[in-house]
This record gives C-alpha cells, structure tokens and sequence, in this order.
C-alpha cells in the first residue's frame, strides 16, 4: 500500500484503478485509432479512383462520337479513290482476287 497520507484510501485506489484502466485501455484505443485512419485512406481513394473511371469514360464516349461523326462526314467520291488506290498497290494477285470476289459476293444480291 502507499504512504499515508490526509487522503481516504478509497479515494487512493478510485484514483489508481482509473489510472490503470487507461493505461490498460491506451493500446486498444490507438489501434483503433490506426485502423480508423486506414479504412478512411482507403476508401477516399477507391472514391476517387471511381471518380476517375467516370470521367474517363465521359472523355471516351465523347472521342468515340467524335470518331464517328468524321466517318459519317467523309464523302463518298474519297471513299471510292482510295478504293481505287488500294486496289492498284502492289497486292499479290491471289489476294487482290480474293478480295474483288468476297467484294462481288457481298454485293450480289442473287448469289
């Protein structure tokens, strides 16, 4: 026991009990503490990769629209010269014949 003192004992060991119980307390409590932080790290950054993703996809569809309003606007007279100029490289001539019958194929609606 401690020193006598003008103090109840009661009071003395009230005091230290509380003490001890912080004490014992102080780890548990600091882990939390730890955990606590982790788990808000966490998902501020799962929300901002989710973020992210979003607008990404927003820029993506905007490209892809872009992309295919500029096929739509080719005319067809380019279409058909650059036909013609794939047509006249230097394909081998079993692969330009393939190529112009698959062609004949799609086009010929009785066959």
């Amino acid at each position: 026991m401690a020193y006598p003192t003008a103090v109840n004992d009661q009071i003395t060991d009230a005091v230290t009990q509380s003490n001890v119980k912080v004490l014992g307390e102080s780890a548990a409590v600091a882990t939390s503490n730890l955990y606590q932080a982790a788990a808000n790290s966490l998902s501020t950054s799962i929300q901002n990769a989710t973020f992210a993703q979003q607008q990404s996809n927003l820029i993506h569809q905007a490209t892809t629209t872009q992309g295919i309003n500029l096929i739509y606007a080719v005319d067809t007279a380019s279409v058909a010269d650059a036909t013609k100029k794939v047509a006249q490289a230097d394909l081998p001539a079993s692969a330009l014949n393939m190529l112009l019958l698959q062609s004949m194929k799609q086009s010929n609606p009785y066959g």
